[in-house]
């Protein structure tokens, strides 16, 4: 399995691979045996949208530079783990199009133990955002539910430090590569995640981190969970797009309300308008969880 993975691996290195490609791809070789073939995609019927994309790809599979830089993950700590793997989390493999590979450091263990709730919200969060955090964690990581959220400025670095602080585990998923994180102001605290928690990618450790991302690691933050608490969102928010998610794949969304002058709170407000569980106290969060 050991080979197989570092094959997937190479092939999500490419530039210009996307999801279906890759799924078009194990269809006609599940085990990937022919990857570095040139001609099983010469004679195969249209695997990549056009020649160029093609010659692209393979001289990406030819790249001795991508071949070293997968050798060097195991020897960082760094986990590539896929689709196929025991480790990969249930419930991610429930969504759509879940990712092919995901790069992980820190205890794996924790992708496969739960419950897991994501915890996100404003990055100008407000002293409002840090109380209610502090006013729910405790009970929360008594029962052992592990936190999840994006190592983002704001509500997410207050989540992932409050579980700490309390003796709970937490899983940070990035944009970009485990090599590059962002926000720098967060560095110290993904360092320490990465020792004692997890942190997670779906994107090659070398990769900078991209605007693009962002909104895209946000189905994993919420593809990991049972439920997506939102504590702070304004009306145009980050947030919003991860409990979207949160609702297209049939999970729970729990939303803290606020002020109804705050700025910060009007995404809050909006989701529990639409439908969201409105959350008190942890026990709000937790009967749904052991329903």
């Amino acid at each position: 399995m050991e080979e197989f993975n570092m094959r997937l691996a190479h092939l999500h290195h490419c530039k210009g691979v996307s999801w279906k490609m890759i799924l078009n791809i194990l269809k006609k070789d599940p085990q990937l045996k022919s990857l570095y073939n040139e001609s099983f995609y010469r004679s195969a019927s249209p695997l990549f949208n056009s020649h160029d994309a093609l010659s692209e790809a393979l001289r990406d599979l030819h790249s001795e530079q991508i071949h070293e830089q997968i050798r060097q993950y195991s020897p960082n700590d760094i986990k590539i783990i896929t689709l196929f793997d025991e480790e990969y989390p249930d419930l991610l493999k429930e969504t759509y199009q879940p990712p092919w590979v995901i790069y992980a450091k820190g205890d794996v263990r924790l992708l496969k133990i739960g419950p897991h709730l994501a915890v996100v919200g404003s990055r100008q969060a407000t002293e409002y955002g840090e109380r209610v955090i502090q006013h729910l964690f405790p009970k929360l990581i008594e029962t052992g539910i592990i936190i999840v959220s994006g190592l983002a400025a704001g509500i997410d670095g207050i989540a992932h430090r409050e579980a700490i602080k309390h003796g709970g585990r937490t899983i940070g998923v990035i944009a970009g590569g485990l090599f590059h994180i962002y926000p720098q102001a967060n560095q110290k605290l993904a360092y320490e995640m990465m020792e004692n928690h997890l942190v997670v990618s779906e994107y090659p450790p070398n990769t900078r981190p991209s605007r693009w991302q962002f909104p895209m690691r946000n189905r994993i933050i919420s593809g990991i969970s049972r439920g997506t608490l939102i504590i702070q969102a304004k009306s145009k928010s980050g947030s919003l797009i991860t409990a979207n998610y949160a609702v297209q794949e049939g999970r729970d969304v729990f939303a803290v309300p606020g002020s109804v002058l705050s700025a910060y709170s009007a995404g809050s407000n909006e989701l529990i308008q639409q439908g969201a569980k409105l959350v008190k106290t942890a026990e709000d969060i937790l009967d749904e969880f052991m329903y």
